[in-house]
């Protein structure tokens, strides 16, 4: 009975409904999709919006009104989808132009290749410079005189067992060494200062490595010594002269022609060779700049028995020449 009369009412009602608006159509709300919405978001949003929304009572104006509401919420949340999917789309291509930026540009490895170059060759251009300016600046060296202390010949056999004359000296050189760099000091050593005679090494020394300061100088002293050198039947010039023999007394009571007794002629100079090379090497900057000036000396040496235990000048007797 109760189910009947409900059934009456739903019937009564629906068929009222047209009875009271008659002129009134279902209303439709069309949502302009946004350009970034996909094709499936617009079809779901027009499907949806084409259809009416009705209240249960059949209202129009509560119809008109949740569908308004519900239309608005669904645009606000197509509004902030579409901004951000506009706002991701904007940062992807910013991010591409960036990619492409740095495409475009050098990359930074090059930078750094490109300044350890221009470095190496500012030092290079530097240390040529410094080199340039330091190798003129030679030093000078002057061989000023020597003295034999001692120079004996004897009788004796070489290591062979063969007898010869040997010869045994020691004699004192003295050089001047000056260093004419205004900019950088020198550290000097020498190769074995050889005196020879007759081809063969009588003597021998060295000069001891010394460093020498810019714009100065020093004198060099050089024992040279030889210790029973095998001569090999040269040594005959070598051997000292005998003394002169006593002039004879004339007796007081013969009468004759006076004989004068000429004093025997001395000997020949014995001549000597003196042969080395000074080395000096400058390190203006480190081992990169590192000139080296090399110097060749011989000095031709007129050895005479009367000036043993004097100077010897050899100023003008010495050839230095640039290796």
């Amino acid at each position: 009975m109760h189910t009947n009369a409900a059934d009456s009412e739903v019937t009564s009602l629906s068929a009222s409904s047209p009875t009271r608006s008659p002129s009134r159509r279902p209303a439709y709300f069309v949502q302009s999709p946004s350009r970034d919405s996909h094709d499936g978001e617009t079809k779901t949003a027009t499907s949806f919006h084409s259809t009416p929304v009705l209240s249960p009572m059949g209202s129009p104006p509560h119809s008109h009104s949740s569908s308004s509401r519900f239309s608005k919420i669904n645009g606000s949340k197509r509004k902030q989808h579409g901004g951000d999917r506009k706002f991701a789309r904007i940062e992807e291509e910013g991010l591409l132009h960036d990619g492409d930026r740095e495409d475009e540009g050098l990359p930074r490895r090059c930078y750094v290749l490109a300044f350890v170059v221009g470095f190496s060759l500012l030092f290079a251009f530097f240390s040529l410079i410094l080199y340039a300016a330091a190798k003129p600046q030679k030093p000078k060296i002057l061989v000023k005189s020597i003295t034999f202390e001692q120079l004996k010949v004897q009788a004796g056999q070489d290591a062979g067992g063969i007898g010869t004359d040997m010869i045994t000296m020691n004699a004192t050189l003295r050089m001047m060494y000056r260093n004419t760099g205004t900019f950088f000091g020198v550290h000097v050593t020498s190769s074995p200062i050889d005196l020879s005679f007759s081809q063969i090494t009588i003597g021998s020394g060295t000069i001891k490595k010394f460093y020498q300061s810019r714009k100065s100088q020093r004198t060099v002293i050089v024992n040279m010594i030889g210790d029973k050198t095998p001569l090999y039947g040269s040594g005959s010039t070598l051997v000292p002269p005998p003394p002169p023999a006593p002039l004879p007394i004339k007796p007081k009571k013969k009468k004759g022609p006076i004989v004068i007794v000429e004093p025997p002629a001395p000997p020949a100079p014995v001549p000597m060779t003196l042969n080395f090379t000074v080395r000096s090497h400058a390190y203006v900057l480190g081992k990169l700049v590192h000139p080296k000036f090399y110097k060749r000396i011989v000095c031709l040496i007129n050895f005479e028995h009367k000036k043993l235990n004097k100077h010897i000048a050899l100023t003008n007797n010495c050839t230095v020449t640039s290796v």
